[in-house]
């Protein structure tokens, strides 16, 4: 009976290929999950991270909106400030006396011999002088000044100006924190969004390993499948020589038919040693022959 001997070695070389590729489809399955599983957990941080991404940018958006109507305020009293200088400055020309010099006139003066004392070398009495001449038109034009200043009109538009420049410096303080307010946000969303991004690129090094497990699960499913087919094959060989070893007896070959036989079951021999399948017919051939 060297024939079922022979299919009793195959199937269990057969079996025994079959279970260590579902061994091995179970444990790339198990990985299969592990890497659905890191994919899904760093999707959702990398959602969670845009959410937070976008959080900023609202804001950073509400910000410089904010700082473009602070802008226009600004705007608003700087120009007030500046047409209040203009009609401060007419009204004080119209207000100087109209002999003399204007104050105009003596700050340009007092201007001059402030620089001659800084950049010339002169003696201690002229130099003396010189800073007397300083100290009398400073004292004129403070004169000058208190008189303009004590003018009804003079006094209100000095009001309106001060007033403006409070506001247009309030205005621009506010305009600078938003600015930076408004950076800050940028930064953080910026920062954000690279963190994200790197999270992301995980998440999908993750699904590139979940596919390429996927398909070499299987890959090693099919071919434990194929193998326990073969095995059920060799299990219905099996059965088939028993049931005939019980049953049936052996039945020589016809005189002359011999030679064929044999050779014909040599050619199923050979062909089951190779590693091919034999059929039923197959089987009986060999029985006939003797080979069984």
């Amino acid at each position: 009976m060297e024939l079922v001997e022979e299919l009793i070695e195959k199937r269990e070389r057969h079996n025994a290929e079959a279970e260590k590729h579902k061994h091995l489809r179970d444990k790339l399955n198990e990985q299969t999950k592990e890497w659905v599983q890191k994919r899904d957990e760093l999707n959702g941080q990398a959602r969670e991270l845009i959410e937070i991404a976008n959080s900023h940018k609202t804001k950073r958006n509400e910000l410089n909106q904010e700082v473009r109507d602070t802008k226009v305020h600004r705007d608003e009293w700087n120009k007030k400030v500046n047409d209040l200088a203009e009609k401060l400055a007419k009204k004080k020309r119209d207000k100087e006396p109209r002999k003399g010099p204007s104050i105009r006139q003596l700050k340009k003066k007092q201007k001059t011999l402030e620089l001659q004392q800084m950049t010339s070398v002169m003696k201690p009495d002229k130099e003396k002088e010189l800073i007397e001449q300083i100290g009398l038109l400073s004292k004129e034009i403070k004169v000058l000044e208190n008189e303009l200043e004590g003018d009804e009109d003079i006094k209100g538009l000095l009001e309106d100006a001060s007033e403006a420049r409070e506001k247009a410096e309030f205005y621009h303080a506010k305009v600078e924190g938003l600015a930076d307010s408004s950076q800050a946000e940028h930064d953080s969303m910026m920062g954000v969004y690279e963190k994200s991004d790197t999270i992301r690129k995980e998440a999908d090094k993750a699904q590139e390993n979940f596919i390429k497990c996927k398909v070499q699960a299987d890959e090693e499913h099919q071919s434990h499948i194929e193998l326990i087919r073969q095995v059920h094959d060799y299990d219905k060989m099996l059965s088939g020589l028993r049931q005939r070893d019980s049953t049936a007896p052996f039945v020589p070959a016809a005189p002359g038919s011999h030679r064929s036989d044999k050779d014909e079951a040599k050619e199923v021999y050979e062909r089951f040693k190779k590693g091919e399948k034999l059929s039923t017919e197959d089987l009986m051939v060999l029985q006939k022959s003797g080979y069984l």
